[in-house]
């Protein structure tokens, strides 16, 4: 199954929202550790996500979220 890297971006006055809009949505996101740059003043959220396609990857987010992320498609790869 295809692996997306889910890069949300959002301003320092909407990160209330951000946060208030997974509580109304289930979302297998919730509840899980993920990275985020918030704590330095960057207000950006990364999940990586197995889905089949972008708007199946997006769609484990809500809406007012989704809205401002972007999908892209990843794998690993080795460093020599």
């Amino acid at each position: 199954m295809p692996r997306f890297l889910l890069e949300h971006r959002h301003t320092a006055a909407e990160c209330g929202t951000v946060f208030a809009a997974f509580n109304a949505f289930g979302s297998p996101l919730r509840h899980q550790a993920t990275t985020a740059s918030g704590h330095y003043g960057g207000h950006r959220i990364w999940w990586e996500v197995d889905a089949a396609t972008e708007r199946d990857a997006l769609a484990r987010l809500p809406r007012y979220v989704a809205e401002r992320t972007t999908a892209s498609p990843v794998r690993e790869v080795d460093i020599p």
